[in-house]
């Protein structure tokens, strides 16, 4: 029984030295730092700047539309060969080469506003990709705080447990005093030993925590080396004064909402522009040509000629087998379905505050409950030792206030990863820092 009990506490003294065995330190960065490396890497930020580069790209595209467009032409060209005349083949020639040179200017003066409304369909659906690039960076920051959080999270989780380590190793020493002195049982002792191992177990998972935590920020933060938190106080769980009406308000204007309005007006301007193919089209069109001749390779010289044409044309189509109805319909059919979700978006945004601000009241209420358990619980574990030191007690009633007090610093643990998460989420759903 001895030698078995003295096996178990070898091999428990060597999980700490192999939970220190590593590959390296990562790289500490500040929470700012890492959201801004993760605004610029990530795919999801990236394809939002660049759906923006393309929506004002078709801004400059429909403005493009007032300017008339012009095309230059030229042209040389040497005539010679031969000819069939009367059974035989005769030479041909003529001058050795002709040139022609112009330029034809078309611009369209009325096509019923269609022009207009695609411009200011292409500025809503620029205003629809800012909002949404806006969001793509906050949903980005939501994520790297999240893991962020996780690693702070998981180093109090660690510190706890080595706090509760050195706890149990009393208990284990005092135990197997006692067993000496024959003032208690070798159970004592053996429990004693389980919650060190336990508590030696809690150490390990802490630290694959931290591990994976950090795994997840080095991708999300793009970073060739792997990297980590910065270690801040614990304390500091990102309290913020709530003000439901300031929220509600900041929330009613967030970058969802506002992708979906600007998206409604992309719609409404879409569904003007399908009404104007049942207006006539009025356009003009200036041409000027050149031309000259010489026998030799060269662009001027020589007899020339010009010409040069305006023209205006009228069009109306009568029937263009109901294409401009089906124009119509999807459009109408899109404006609808783009009011719908505007307003649903709104609601839904005031839903998602509602229940992010009770989530993070309700958090920081548990910070401030579970600090005053944690007080009450090292208290109550050192009137604990004290009685069973003096015999006026078992150690199964020490072991019992130890784990309540493990279990009160990991509910604080999750209080505050909760309250931090809560706080960048309504920081993602308004668009916006929250001091």
């Amino acid at each position: 029984m001895k030698a078995g009990f003295r096996r178990l506490t070898a091999g428990l003294a060597l999980v700490p030295a192999l939970a220190a065995a590593q590959q390296g330190e990562p790289r500490a960065v500040p929470l700012d730092e890492a959201v801004k490396l993760a605004q610029q890497n990530s795919p999801s930020t990236v394809q939002a700047r660049n759906a923006l580069r393309t929506g004002d790209a078709s801004v400059r595209f429909a403005i493009s539309q007032y300017i008339p467009n012009l095309s230059l032409t030229g042209s040389a060209a040497q005539a010679g060969g031969t000819t069939f005349f009367q059974g035989k083949l005769v030479p041909f020639s003529g001058d050795a080469w002709s040139y022609s040179k112009g330029y034809t200017a078309n611009l369209q003066l009325f096509d019923g506003g269609q022009r207009w409304y695609n411009y200011k369909a292409a500025n809503a659906n620029v205003d629809a990709f800012s909002a949404n690039e806006v969001s793509a960076r906050f949903n980005v920051a939501l994520s790297v705080k999240t893991q962020y959080y996780a690693v702070l999270a998981a180093r109090e989780s660690e510190a706890a447990a080595n706090r509760g380590l050195e706890q149990v190793q009393e208990n284990l020493k005092v135990a197997q005093l006692k067993v000496i002195a024959g003032t208690a049982t070798r159970s004592d002792s053996l429990r004693a030993a389980i919650q060190v191992a336990n508590a030696r177990l809690a150490i390990l998972t802490a630290q694959n925590n931290v591990r994976v935590a950090n795994a997840a920020l080095t991708r999300l933060i793009a970073s060739p080396t792997q990297v980590t938190a910065v270690a801040a106080d614990t304390a500091d769980y990102g309290n913020i004064a709530i003000d439901s009406v300031m929220l509600a308000k900041l929330a009613d204007e967030g970058p969802s909402v506002r992708q979906a309005l600007a998206q409604l007006n992309a719609a409404r301007s879409s569904h003007q522009a399908a009404k104007t193919p049942y207006l006539p089209t009025l356009s003009s069109s200036y041409r000027y040509n050149a031309n000259n001749s010489n026998d030799k390779f060269s662009w001027g010289g020589g007899p020339s000629s010009s010409s040069s044409n305006l023209s205006f044309s009228l069009s109306y189509p009568i029937f263009n087998n109901y294409a401009r109805e089906q124009s119509l319909t999807v459009a109408e059919v899109n404006e609808n379905n783009a009011e719908a979700t505007y307003r649903d978006i709104r609601f839904g945004q005031q839903q998602q505050l509602t229940q992010l601000i009770g989530t993070l009241r309700t958090a920081q209420e548990r910070v401030a409950i579970q600090l005053v358990t944690i007080a009450s619980a090292e208290e109550d574990l050192r009137v604990q030792k004290q009685r069973y030191d003096l015999g006026a007690s078992v150690l199964l009633d020490v072991l019992t206030s130890q784990s309540t007090l493990d279990a009160a610093r990991a509910a604080l643990i999750q209080a505050r990863f909760d309250a931090r998460t809560a706080k960048a989420q309504v920081e993602a759903l308004v668009g916006r820092d929250l001091k």
